[in-house]
């Protein structure tokens, strides 16, 4: 990340406070329910005991709590992709998130999780409000987690899920890209991919609180200094240690900061104004605005990590995911049908 300290002069275009809604008095008591109450057990709690299976089971469990948007109906994905030049074909599970009318196209969706725990399922509470939203179908892949499976696994599989979705002759032009935390690291590193390489690149990315730097090198440092709500600088670390997996930071697949060259496309980009990962997050926008890319940044203030996930009981998170629903309709039309 020091790389980036010499580009403070490259803005993209961004939005806070004053053209957000305030945090309100929800937002506030839930940034304090979990700095009192989530982070001293995270802090705490010990890392013996905190394995990626307790984490799934925890996460899975709270799923069951929330009911999802009731406009979306979800149905079960299998699928067998053709493979490319360095994976074989291989069967891809998930979930659509399907809406009454959808229209034409598509958003692929990576959920997030610290590329260790979560599912589709935990999603829904996003996925089925972004696919009512957005009028568009919402593929979210079950993709592969570590340690068990370490990069590039999940890169691989949500490489493959996005291949699948044009050789179903779904344009690349009406596909949208989009995930939270890691799955927004996750999503950007597709959309590189995607234009680094032969394939044609989504009509657009929208990223919930992206997890940029996989290194946490700076993120403890962070937190002593503005305490995170929600995310513990230590189990960050490990997540990043897990899903690396020994390869080079730096790599594709890892690294989101090698976009040098690419013509990509327009980016959205969502965050909560407490978060530890707010630096990493600004730092990647003005990356992404020095190499051209169309980046609008929006600064939430008073919202914490992945805010959006409690859209049943936050305002803010309501209106920021209108917002995500309002650039995913803009991004997949097309010239005529933006004019009419």
């Amino acid at each position: 990340m020091n790389a980036l300290q010499n580009q403070a002069a490259v803005r993209p275009q961004s939005r806070s406070a004053a053209g957000l809604r305030p945090p309100g008095r929800q937002a506030r008591i839930l940034a304090e329910m979990m700095r009192v109450g989530w982070r001293p057990l995270l802090d705490h709690f010990p890392s013996r005991l905190m394995t990626p299976a307790m984490m799934r089971t925890a996460f899975a469990t709270g799923a069951l709590l929330v009911r999802p948007d009731p406009r979306a109906r979800v149905q079960r994905f299998r699928a067998t992709t053709r493979g490319s030049r360095s994976t074989a074909p291989r069967t891809i599970t998930g979930e659509w998130l399907r809406p009454r009318d959808p229209g034409e196209g598509a958003v692929l969706y990576l959920h997030g999780g610290g590329y260790s725990f979560c599912s589709p399922r935990t999603h829904r509470v996003i996925t089925g409000r972004l696919a009512a939203t957005a009028g568009l179908r919402v593929l979210v892949p079950r993709y592969r987690l570590a340690p068990e499976h370490p990069y590039p696994a999940a890169f691989d599989d949500a490489m493959d899920s996005y291949r699948w979705l044009l050789d179903q002759g779904v344009p690349a032009g009406r596909i949208v890209i989009a995930g939270d935390s890691s799955g927004g690291h996750l999503a950007a590193a597709v959309a590189i991919e995607a234009c680094r390489s032969s394939l044609p690149a989504p009509a657009g990315v929208v990223l919930f609180s992206p997890w940029v730097d996989l290194s946490c090198e700076h993120l403890a440092e962070i937190d002593r200094s503005r305490r995170d709500p929600f995310i513990s600088p230590v189990i960050a670390q490990r997540c990043g240690l897990q899903y690396a997996g020994g390869h080079d930071w730096s790599g594709p697949g890892l690294s989101l900061l090698n976009c040098d060259g690419l013509t990509l496309p327009p980016f959205l980009i969502q965050l909560g104004g407490v978060e530890a990962l707010r630096e990493e997050i600004e730092q990647f926008a003005e990356v992404l605005a020095k190499v051209g890319t169309p980046c609008e940044l929006q600064v939430w203030e008073g919202q914490i990590h992945v805010f959006q996930a409690f859209n049943r009981l936050l305002p803010a998170a309501r209106e920021a995911m209108d917002n995500a629903a309002r650039f995913i309709r803009t991004s997949v039309k097309t010239p005529q049908e933006t004019t009419t």
